[in-house]
Order: structure tokens, then C-alpha cells, then sequence
């Protein structure tokens, strides 16, 4: 199957970061792509914190913008389409879920997962504590998208190894084969961190990733890393793009994953649970 990471510089205007995200998406599927990751905040790189809260939809709503124009784009191109993150209302006025939906080639939801690990970070020059506005989620969440399971995972969660073997080893589903990481990454974070937790995650799980990450200097004066990628199970970066908006597009081989997990049975081989 073919995937696309889309990367992108979103600003404070959420029409004009659809308008793009339509024109990626549309540039990946035209492209051959069956799967469609975009970042996350995709819709929204506000100048404050509390900004998504204004946008924040309730779940389902067919007339909700976002999750109306997830849902369009899925269909109208007939693919599975992971949608970064939207913000979604929760129990709390003042929070919000920083919600990844996933939505199958006829414009139906198909999973939901909010992220669970919310970014702080202050090195006295750039201060994050995304714990102000949102709400964690609780649960991992795997998605069947056609032959891939998909575990999916958010940004910061990339650092927490032992929510990719809960998703691997969870009884009773298929063996992930795709793990999904729409991020918005500091620049500083990025730099020392992203490709080696990204390939290291790949590696130990013997899964493809896919990485799509927002790259470049918003227009709330933020900077992300990018690098968004596409990752093999031997670790081997298949496709990249640095910095600017664009498509990292890569094929998912099922038989090059079955060849990694049968030469090197290392799954096969846990002895701490």
C-alpha cells in the first residue's frame, strides 16, 4: 500500500490551513496514496494556547467543520485518511482533547484516540505546558485500514516506548504493522530527538512508520522541526522532507515486514511483560 505523510506550516487561520490540507491530500491521492496522515494541529497554530478551545468541536457532529471536512476529503479521494489532531470537547469549559480521527475510504469514523502524554517543556528561552488546555486521554488505539493495523500515537507520546508494545501486544487484534505519529515538534526537541525516537520506534516494534509533522516557522513566530518521514521495520528512513509544506510519500511492503519478523524474531523473544 502506498502512504503519504503530509507536512505543513499552519497558522491562525483555519479556513486558509484546510484550504491546504485539501490541496496535499489531494496531491498524495493523485499520487497513488491509499493512506493519508496529516499533522497534528493541522487546522490550528494559534498564538495562544487557549485558541484551540474556540475551534474545539463535539464528536460526530456531521456540521462540524473539521470533522466535516475529514470525512469529505476521505471519500471524495477513497482513502484512509488520519487527521492529524482537531481539538474535541471534553467534561471541562476550560480543555480540550487533542484529538487524532482516523476516517476508511467512504467517509466513516473509524477510531478515535486522544493523546495521552501532554508536552511540558522549558529550557528558560521556550516554555510549553500543554497540560493548560488539555485534557489527557486514557486509552491506546489501533485502527484495522484495510491490510495495516495502525497503532496510533501523538507527538510527545513518541517518548514513551511502552504505549507502542500495549498496542502491539494488546490480546485478542492483528499485529501492528504501521505506527502513525502526526506531531508538531519544537524545533529544539526535533533537532536533538525526532528521527532517532522515530527509527528507534520502528526498529523495536518491527513496524513501518509514518511520521507527518508540521515544519517550518509559523506565523505565531514558533518554529517546528519537520523532517517528516516514512520508516521501514529495519529502521531505514524511506522518505523525508526537512522543512516547508509537501508530500513524503513510501510504499508499505507486508512481505518486508513479515522478512524482518521471521529473520529476527525479536517480538517472539519478550521476557519481561
Amino acid at each position: 500500500m502506498k502512504i503519504a505523510a503530509i507536512q505543513m506550516i499552519s497558522g491562525t487561520d483555519v479556513a486558509e490551513n484546510i484550504a491546504t490540507a485539501a490541496r496535499l491530500i489531494a496531491q498524495a491521492a493523485s499520487a497513488g496514496a491509499k493512506l493519508v496522515a496529516l499533522p497534528e494541529y493541522f487546522c490550528l497554530m494559534g498564538e495562544h494556547d487557549h485558541d484551540k478551545l474556540s475551534i474545539a468541536e463535539t464528536e460526530g457532529d456531521v456540521s462540524a467543520p473539521l470533522q466535516a471536512f475529514l470525512s469529505q476529503a476521505a471519500h471524495q479521494h477513497g482513502l484512509w485518511l488520519i487527521g492529524g489532531t482537531i481539538p474535541l470537547k471534553c467534561d471541562s469549559p476550560e480543555h480540550a482533547r487533542n484529538s487524532c480521527l482516523v476516517f476508511g475510504p467512504q467517509g466513516q469514523l473509524a477510531a478515535r484516540y486522544d493523546k495521552i502524554h501532554l508536552f511540558r517543556y522549558d529550557n528558560g528561552r521556550e516554555a510549553y505546558d500543554e497540560g493548560r488546555v488539555l485534557q489527557a486521554g486514557t486509552q491506546p488505539v489501533t485502527v484495522q485500514a484495510d491490510a495495516l493495523n495502525v497503532g496510533l500515537s501523538v507527538c510527545y507520546d513518541l517518548r514513551f516506548p511502552e504505549l507502542y508494545r500495549a498496542m502491539s501486544f494488546a490480546s485478542g487484534q492483528a499485529p501492528m504493522n504501521l505506527i502513525s505519529v502526526p506531531a508538531a515538534f519544537t524545533y529544539t526537541t526535533g533537532q536533538a530527538h525526532w528521527e532517532l525516537l522515530l527509527r528507534t520506534r520502528a526498529i523495536e516494534n518491527q513496524c513501518y512508520v509514518i511520521a507527518s509533522a508540521q515544519g517550518g516557522t509559523h506565523s505565531n513566530g514558533r518554529r517546528t522541526w519537520g523532517h517528516s518521514m516514512v520508516i521501514d521495520p529495519w529502521g531505514v528512513v524511506l522518505g523525508q522532507l526537512p522543512e516547508g509544506e509537501g508530500v513524503v510519500l513510501a510504499d508499505v511492503d507486508v512481505a518486508r515486514l513479515a522478512a524482518v519478523r521471521s529473520q529476527l524474531p525479536a517480538l517472539q523473544h519478550r521476557c519481561l511483560f
